[in-house]
């Protein structure tokens, strides 16, 4: 498998060398990854921030949500949650990466000049620190402030009778029947513990021979990980207690009825993570979706990454786990408990409107609002008076691109349907529409992406729907991910074939697009149909030879497309003509992005990035990048859409897409950007990226040294603006105009 940061370049988007992914061929060599250009003057490699240390940042930025007294408490209480399970999938995938590369000897340097063992080290210094904070957030704000409001995680001792004797009947009818105790001695070896589950480590004695022996017993993850002790609807009454214990606590008290006979002298709760990033040799395989399920089989048993414990676990029994499991004592993380934050999401479903940020409604685009019925606006006609730029969740994704594709399934006029999917749900509507157009007899295309990290099993389970329904179902090009959000409708009008497309920056996935933070872009222009046919003829056949005007698409032309516009707002500086770089994202990594945006910085150009996780740019470094300036948004909604702007002398011009600027993303993946053709859609965003960026918005700032501040309050304490509050108030006061 390829790594970054040595990632290599794959074969280019629209070479000879590119084939379906059901397809054999020869291995395909792999040129080495061209390196970056290096800025005007004598810099050195650390003029990058460190990209795994910059994630953990990032993580940090989320637990300071959680320690927001100004925030609600069962949104801080969430946070808690998204930082523990973002943890997990850092360890699974990036740590396990950096001991993947120690261990077969790949110690080449990062972009940040660290080996993988340094990166190592650094790693488990700071994630020690973040894991103890987050756990003090919880025992020592959170769960202080939830007993204010009569919600308590308690113990088994604190119940009365009554309470112990319903959840001991519970245990019985509910829990009993699907333990499995797991001994370990001479003719019993030590059991294979599962990555991310909960397990208990019991000791017991035999009272006949005095022996003590040791069992692992799994904590089910199939039921609430926090059993309510007072009812389905406990806490949805502000005032009325709600009591939750967790469910191990309930197993822990019931452990004589799984040794019966034994003596259960002792038990503490412990949690394995293991690496689960996937390894599939697309290239050797002649059926991509077989090598997928049998290496999800084999994701099970990865190698240990991190071991988690109670902090009172007995010494005797944490020295056997660290020997039986193989992990290093540095690796070991002693909590106190209860272990696992992820379940803490079980109370922040309580119905407690008061505790959580207000209801939002997604308003309906005012371009498809056209009529106070109840009527859904005809999608095809409002295209083919304008493009309608989409900024979800704001405006409905419900009532447009989901609106969109089903009208499209039901419309005796059209005749074919393609779609990338990259994540969404078997049950969606999105689904449910391909199936019902592909039955109506419509030509319809599904390219699925089944590589999806951590969605695979899923995608495969709906893929293999959409087979069934007679969808032609394509799983995209060998050694690339389709990480584009596309859709392509190709429909029957009076002066001949009209394609109207979708081109966003999140997935179609009705669920995430209610949090999510993204654009999208829905048209009918000719260029752009044009162009998305040539793409899906290279995803799902052979077109080698495409070129495109009105998109940007990797591994080919995403790099170096946004570079030449760099360079283009350097020429523009250096002539006295308006130049500005401005860019949003989830990840800023590529390198050489990054040194085209310090030889801007350098020629005077304003460089603005907004990214919500990683970043290795230094700002502000005098000679380098003190044009430049870094800013964070992380609230309500997850910041997802990818926007970038060039002011182009005057007449500025905006791609907005799918793709991050990272190694696996320009590189590694197909991924889309189309330029804005609309002067009202390119000011308007313009103006909310301006706004992203004003100082009375509430950011984090990233400083040369690599450090994040937030914030969020004026200097005489007064609460900064929230940019997502602002524009729900933007998308309400749009919907009052629009029906005057």
């Amino acid at each position: 498998m390829v790594t970054e940061p040595e990632a290599a370049a794959i074969p280019r988007l629209g070479s000879s060398e590119m084939v379906p992914a059901r397809a054999t061929q020869d291995r395909i060599d792999i040129p080495e990854f061209a390196p970056s250009l290096a800025p005007d003057g004598d810099f050195t490699l650390e003029r990058f921030l460190d990209r795994e240390i910059s994630w953990l940042d990032f993580n940090a930025r989320v637990l300071e949500l959680a320690e927001d007294e100004d925030l609600y408490l069962l949104e801080r209480l969430n946070f808690l949650s998204i930082f523990a399970s973002n943890l997990d999938e850092f360890f699974m995938v990036r740590v396990a990466g950096l001991k993947r590369r120690i261990a077969t000897g790949l110690a080449v340097p990062s972009a940040a000049g660290l080996s993988p063992s340094e990166q190592l080290e650094q790693i488990k210094v700071a994630a020690h620190k973040l894991q103890h904070r987050h756990a003090r957030i919880f025992a020592e704000q959170i769960r202080p402030a939830l007993a204010y409001e009569h919600i308590h995680i308690v113990r088994w001792d604190e119940l009365d009778e009554a309470a112990r004797t319903e959840l001991s009947v519970m245990f019985r009818e509910r829990v009993f029947p699907i333990l499995t105790p797991l001994a370990v001695d001479p003719a019993h070896p030590f059991p294979y513990i599962s990555g991310l589950s909960l397990n208990l480590a019991v000791i017991v004695r035999n009272p006949v021979s005095e022996k003590e022996l040791f069992a692992r017993l799994k904590v089910p993850d199939q039921l609430s990980r926090l059993i309510s002790v007072d009812g389905p609807r406990a806490g949805s009454v502000p005032g009325r207690t709600a009591r939750f214990i967790p469910l191990e606590d309930v197993i822990a008290q019931h452990l004589d009825l799984l040794f019966q006979g034994m003596e259960v002298l002792e038990h503490h709760t412990f949690r394995v993570t293991r690496n689960e990033d996937l390894e599939v040799e697309e290239d050797d395989a002649e059926n991509l979706l077989q090598a997928l399920e049998k290496e999800l089989l084999r994701r099970r048993f990865g190698p240990p990454v991190r071991l988690e414990v109670a902090t009172d676990i007995n010494p005797s029994v944490r020295e056997l786990l660290v020997r039986e499991l193989g992990v290093e004592e540095s690796e070991v993380y002693a909590l106190p408990a209860p272990l696992d934050l992820r379940g803490l999401e079980a109370i922040y479903r309580i119905d407690r409107p008061d505790m959580k940020y207000p209801k939002q409604l997604a308003h309906t685009s005012r371009f498809l609002n056209e009529s106070e019925t109840s009527k859904a606006a005809n999608v095809f006609a409002a295209m083919r008076r304008r493009d309608i730029l989409l900024h979800h969740p704001y405006d409905s994704f419900s009532t447009s691109v989901q609106a969109f594709l089903e009208q499209a399934a039901a419309d005796p006029k059209v005749q074919a349907i393609k779609q990338t999917l990259y994540r969404t749900s078997g049950d969606s509507p999105i689904v449910d529409a391909l199936i019902d157009a592909a039955e109506a007899g419509k030509q319809v295309l599904a390219l699925v992406e089944i590589k999806a990290r951590f969605d695979e099993q899923a995608n495969i389970d709906w893929a293999r729907k959409l087979e069934q329904a007679g969808v032609h179902v394509v799983y995209g090009i060998v050694g690339l991910k389709t990480h584009c959000k596309l859709s392509l409708v190709v429909r029957q009008e009076g002066d001949g074939l009209r394609r109207y497309c979708h081109i966003g920056t999140g997935n179609y996935h009705p669920r995430t697009a209610r949090y999510y933070e993204d654009l999208g872009l829905l048209t009918a222009n000719y260029q752009v149909g044009e162009d998305l046919s040539k793409l899906f003829n290279q995803l799902s056949g052979y077109a080698p030879k495409s070129t495109f005007k009105r998109l940007l698409v990797a591994p080919r032309s995403v790099r170096s497309g946004l570079i030449d516009r760099i360079e283009k707002e350097i020429a523009n500086s250096k002539a006295g003509l308006a130049a500005r770089v401005v860019i949003k994202l989830n990840s800023m990594v590529d390198e050489a992005i990054i040194d085209s945006l310090y030889r801007a910085s350098q020629a005077g150009v304003t460089v603005d990035v907004i990214v919500r996780g990683i970043c290795a740019v230094r700002p502000g470094v005098p000679g380098l990048s003190e044009n430049i300036r870094v800013r964070s948004i992380l609230g309500r909604f997850l910041e997802h859409s990818r926007v970038f702007g060039f002011a182009n002398g005057g007449d500025p011009v905006v791609y907005i897409g799918s793709a991050d600027m990272m190694h696996r993303n320009l590189d590694r993946r197909v991924e889309a950007l189309v330029q804005l053709n609309s002067r009202e859609d390119i000011n308007d965003l313009l103006a909310v990226l301006d706004r992203y960026m004003d100082p009375g918005t509430a950011s984090w700032h990233l400083d040369s040294d690599g450090d994040w501040t937030r914030r969020h309050k004026d200097d005489d304490g007064n609460p900064l603006s929230d940019i997502q509050s602002w524009l729900l108030a933007s998308r309400s006061r749009q919907r009052t105009l629009s029906r005057r």
